[in-house]
């Protein structure tokens, strides 16, 4: 069943890859913007984000906000199979402006690695391929869960010579290594972890379970930390890579304050483009034991 999956899978990324820009983000726009019409799981989720992280808009505003961030979440999905599936020069030809990019190269002029966070803002696929294009890179990912499919990826994500490194213990040594020749690595830093080893800390105003893995890497390699994301442009015109410095602390001694400074830091780009930050994932569901969980009433976190 799983090779079928992934037959299936494969088959429709290779067959949406034929379509242009323009018409992928409009297809993929209205997509979103039915998901918000109908109201189900995404359209809930990101309404229940939007009021827990920006309380200080108004309903309107959030609403808004809400319909606006579907329709970009829909684009971001139809575009993936272009950043997979198009000859890297062809995609890598969408990028129209950059803008902090000499922060990277003041950074590796140090000697030291450096860390790249990259939130699910914008298009993250596209961002990565630009990086690597540039540098040496090793970029940290989660096994999928169809087994057939994680080759595809690693190849897709790997056809510039990026290294793809599990999270598992091995993995996580490979990327200290990388780190300690000088090289770059990237990190999806806005995920739900689970585990002991990591720690609650506020993000936008709510205590939830934080990676604490960029902090231990900053602490045992001296690495650099900048955050980046590709930002989508209006009317099908391409993105705009943008990189700014992370939030300072993230190495500190102590657990929360580093994963405070972490989630500082995605907070900072997220509310430069929020619309296009993926809101529908459930962030706030891992919070200390004894708070109820946002997203599903009358329970309490364990």
């Amino acid at each position: 069943m799983s090779k079928f999956k992934y037959y299936l899978i494969a088959g429709l990324l290779r067959m949406v890859s034929y379509l242009p820009l323009g018409a992928a983000q409009f297809i993929g726009k209205w997509l979103g913007l039915l998901a918000w019409k109908l109201g189900g799981r995404p359209k809930k989720i990101t309404d229940i984000n939007l009021d827990i992280c920006l309380p200080e808009l108004t309903e309107e505003q959030r609403r808004d906000l809400s319909r606006d961030s579907l329709a970009h979440t829909g684009m971001t999905a139809l575009e993936i199979p272009l950043m997979w599936e198009w000859p890297v020069d062809k995609c890598l030809r969408l990028i129209k402006e950059t803008e902090g990019l000499e922060l990277v190269d003041e950074a590796l002029a140090t000697g030291k690695g450096l860390i790249l966070l990259a939130p699910h803002l914008g298009n993250w696929e596209l961002a990565g391929l630009f990086f690597s294009s540039r540098y040496k890179m090793a970029a940290l990912y989660s096994p999928p869960h169809i087994k057939e499919f994680e080759d595809y990826m690693i190849r897709v994500r790997g056809r510039l010579g990026s290294e793809l490194v599990r999270g598992d213990r091995k993995g996580l040594m490979r990327l200290m290594g990388i780190l300690k020749e000088g090289g770059v690595a990237g990190i999806l830093p806005d995920q739900s972890p689970r585990g002991k080893t990591n720690a609650y800390a506020p993000f936008f105003g709510m205590d939830v379970m934080t990676m604490t893995l960029v902090g231990k890497l900053v602490q045992k390699t001296g690495a650099n930390v900048l955050v980046t994301y590709a930002e989508r442009l209006a009317n099908g015109e391409g993105f705009k890579i943008l990189v700014t410095p992370a939030e300072p602390g993230i190495g500190a001694d102590d657990t929360v304050a580093g994963a405070t400074a972490l989630n500082q830091s995605v907070e900072k780009v997220v509310r430069m483009a929020p619309e296009q930050y993926q809101w529908e994932y459930k962030r706030m569901r891992h919070r200390p034991p004894g708070n109820p969980n946002p997203y599903k009433p009358g329970q309490i976190c364990d």
